[in-house]
C-alpha cells in the first residue's frame, strides 16, 4: 500500500505543477482548459492507479507479469486485443485521414480490418500452442534459440518503436489540448505514466486497462456515429454533400487518388496493413494470456467483430467531422482550410455534437485508449530485451526470475524514455502514418519469419537470421529515406525512395531470401532445422506439451 500512496503522490503533485505551467505558457487563456475533460482524465488516472496497485500483486513472477498467468478468458482478451488494436492511429489518425482526404482515407480502415481472417486462420491456435512469453519462443522453437531471437527482438524492437511514437504523438497533442499544456510537457507526463502502469501492474494491469479502454471507446464512438446521424435523421448522404460543398478539395474528397497518388503507393501500404497485423508483437503477445488455443481463436473471432464495428464508425465520424467542423467559424481560417490540429478532429468533433461533457468524455477515453496501447507496447518491448536478448542470449536461457523481472522493469525504463524523445521528434507526423510505417516493418521482416517457421519445413537458422536481417535493413533504410521521413522529418528537398511504404519491395524480398538461403544451407544445424519441424508441428496442431499449459 506504501507503494502505492508514494507514485499516486508523486503523479498528483507532478500533475499540479504541470497544470501550473500550462496555465503559464498559454498566458492564463482559458479556452484551451476543459474542466469537465481534466475531471474525467483525473478520474480515469485513479482508477487505473488502483488497478496498477492490485495487479501488481500478480506481477511479481515472470509467467505474472508478461501473460497475466495465462488466466485471462476468450472474451476478455479479445475485447483487450481489441482495446490494444483500437489505436491512437485508430481513433484520432483514421478520422483525420478521412477528414483531410475522405475515401481514401479509409484504407487503413479496412487494411487494419481485413489481417484479422489472416490471424485467425493461420496464426493464433498454432502461436498459443507454440511460445510461452515472447514473438520470439515462436521463431525459434526448433532453430538455433540465439541468432533467432537476435534477429526477431531487432525486429520486434523497431515496431514497438514506430508505433510508440505514434501514441506519443496523439497522447502530446490530447493533453495539450485539453490543459492547454506545451506538447513536450504533455510527452513527458504520458511517458512517465506509462512507465508507471507497465513496471508496476504488467500484463495484468495492462489487459484490464485495456478492456476498460475499449468498452468506453465503442460506447463513446457509437454515440457520437448515432449523434452524427441523429441530426440528419440518419441520412448519411448528407454528409456526403457536404464534403463537397464545404471541404477545399470539393468533389475529390469522394473519388479515388486524394491521399496516396498512385496504384503502387495503395497496393504497398495495403500489404503492410493485411500482412504487417499477423506480426505485430504486442498484439502476438496477447495469445499467450490465455488457458488454450481454443481460447486464442475465441480471442481472434471477438476482436474482429470489435474492430469491425469500431472502423464502420470511423468513417461515419470523419465525414460527419467535414460537414460540421468546416461550418464552425472557430475551426475554419478566412481562406477555408481547417485550422485545428488534424489529429485532434475527433476530439473537437465530440465538443461540437455533445458539449463538455462528452467532449470531457471523448478525451478521456482517448486518452486511455493511448495509455492502454503504450503500455502493451512498452511490455512487448521489454520482453524482448529482457526474455529474449538477456535471458535467451547473453544469459544462454538460465536466469534468476526476479533478475529477470528486475531487467524487464529497467527495459520499461529505457523504452519510456525513448518514446518521449521520439515523440518530441516526430510531433508532426499524422499518427495513422507513423503505424502504418510499423506495420510495414512488422510485415517484412516479423511475418515472413513467423509464418515460414510455423509452416515451412525446410526452414533453417541461416535462412530466416541473414535474410531476416537483410529484409529489416531494407526496410528501414527504405522506411528512413521516404517522402515522410527524409523530406518532411529530416528536411531534405527530395526522397531517395519514392515511396512512403515500401512493403510491396521489402516483404516479397525477405520471403525470397529467407527460402533462398535455406535451400542453399547444407549445414550440420540445418538438418537439425528440418529434422525438428515433425515435432513442432505435431506440437503446433494438438497444443500437447504447450508452455502455457504446464504452467498451470
Amino acid at each position: 500500500m506504501a507503494k502505492f500512496k508514494l507514485y499516486l503522490i508523486l503523479w498528483l503533485a507532478g500533475a499540479q505543477v504541470a497544470l501550473g505551467a500550462g496555465f503559464e505558457s498559454t498566458g492564463g487563456a482559458k479556452s484551451a482548459f476543459n474542466p469537465t475533460a481534466v475531471g474525467m482524465f483525473l478520474v480515469f488516472v485513479l482508477s487505473t492507479l488502483c488497478i496498477t496497485y492490485y495487479s501488481s500483486k500478480k506481477s511479481q513472477s515472470a509467467s505474472g507479469f508478461y501473460t497475466a498467468g495465462g488466466n485471462i478468458t476468450g472474451l476478455q482478451n479479445g475485447i483487450a486485443i481489441a482495446g490494444d488494436y483500437m489505436s491512437a492511429a485508430s481513433f484520432l489518425g483514421i478520422t483525420a485521414l478521412v477528414f483531410t482526404n475522405g475515401f481514401d482515407g479509409l484504407i487503413y480502415s479496412v487494411g487494419f480490418l481485413v489481417g484479422w481472417p489472416i490471424i485467425l486462420f493461420l496464426i493464433a491456435e498454432k502461436f498459443r500452442n507454440l511460445g510461452k512469453f515472447t514473438f520470439a519462443d515462436i521463431t525459434a522453437y526448433r532453430l538455433d534459440s540465439k541468432p533467432i531471437r537476435v534477429i526477431s527482438a531487432i525486429s520486434a524492437l523497431s515496431v514497438v518503436v514506430f508505433y510508440l511514437i505514434a501514441q506519443m504523438v496523439g497522447a502530446g497533442q490530447l493533453i495539450q489540448l485539453l490543459f492547454g499544456l506545451p506538447y513536450w510537457l504533455a510527452v513527458v507526463l504520458v511517458g512517465v505514466l506509462m512507465i508507471c502502469y507497465v513496471a508496476f501492474g504488467g500484463m495484468h494491469a495492462t489487459t484490464w486497462v485495456q478492456i476498460i479502454k475499449a468498452i468506453l471507446l465503442l460506447l463513446g464512438t457509437s454515440f457520437m456515429a448515432v449523434m452524427i446521424l441523429y441530426l440528419t435523421k440518419f441520412d448519411l448522404s448528407h454528409y456526403f454533400g457536404q464534403a463537397i460543398k464545404h471541404h477545399p478539395k470539393g468533389e475529390a474528397i469522394m473519388s479515388p487518388g486524394t491521399f496516396l497518388p498512385n496504384p503502387i503507393a495503395a497496393i504497398s501500404l495495403g500489404l503492410a496493413l493485411m500482412f504487417g497485423t499477423a506480426g505485430l508483437p504486442h498484439i502476438l503477445m496477447r495469445f499467450f494470456t490465455v488457458k488454450d488455443a481454443k481460447e486464442a481463436r475465441k480471442s481472434v473471432f471477438y476482436a474482429t467483430g470489435f474492430i469491425g464495428y469500431f472502423y464502420i464508425l470511423t468513417f461515419i465520424i470523419g465525414f460527419g467531422a467535414i460537414a460540421l467542423l468546416y461550418t464552425q467559424s472557430e475551426f475554419v481560417n478566412p481562406d477555408g482550410t481547417y485550422n485545428g490540429l488534424k489529429n485532434m478532429v475527433a476530439i473537437n468533433l465530440a465538443g461540437v455534437v455533445g458539449g463538455d461533457v462528452f467532449l470531457g468524455f471523448i478525451s478521456a477515453v482517448a486518452f486511455a485508449t493511448i495509455l492502454a496501447v503504450v503500455s502493451g507496447l512498452a511490455i512487448s518491448g521489454a520482453g524482448a530485451i529482457s526474455h529474449d536478448l538477456f535471458v535467451n542470449v547473453y544469459k544462454n536461457g538460465t536466469c534468476d526470475p526476479k533478475l529477470e523481472i528486475k531487467v524487464t522493469k529497467v527495459a520499461t525504463l529505457f523504452l519510456g524514455l525513448l518514446a518521449i524523445v521520439l515523440g518530441l521528434v516526430f510531433e508532426n507526423q499524422n499518427v495513422a502514418f507513423m503505424v502504418g510505417l510499423a506495420f510495414g516493418i512488422a510485415a517484412s521482416v516479423n511475418f515472413p519469419i513467423l509464418l515460414l517457421s510455423i509452416y515451412w519445413k525446410d526452414l533453417t537458422t541461416k535462412g530466416a537470421f541473414w535474410g531476416g536481417l537483410i529484409g529489416w535493413l531494407v526496410v528501414i533504410t527504405m522506411v528512413l529515406l521516404s517522402p515522410s521521413i527524409w523530406v518532411k522529418s529530416f528536411g531534405h528537398a527530395q526522397a531517395i525512395f519514392p515511396y512512403d511504404h515500401p512493403a510491396l519491395f521489402s516483404m516479397p524480398l525477405t520471403f525470397i531470401l529467407i527460402i533462398l538461403i535455406s535451400k542453399l544451407d547444407k549445414s550440420p544445424r540445418a538438418q537439425v532445422d528440418r529434422a525438428g519441424f515433425k515435432a513442432q508441428d505435431f506440437r503446433a496442431q494438438s497444443g500437447v506439451g504447450s508452455a502455457q499449459a504446464l504452467v498451470h
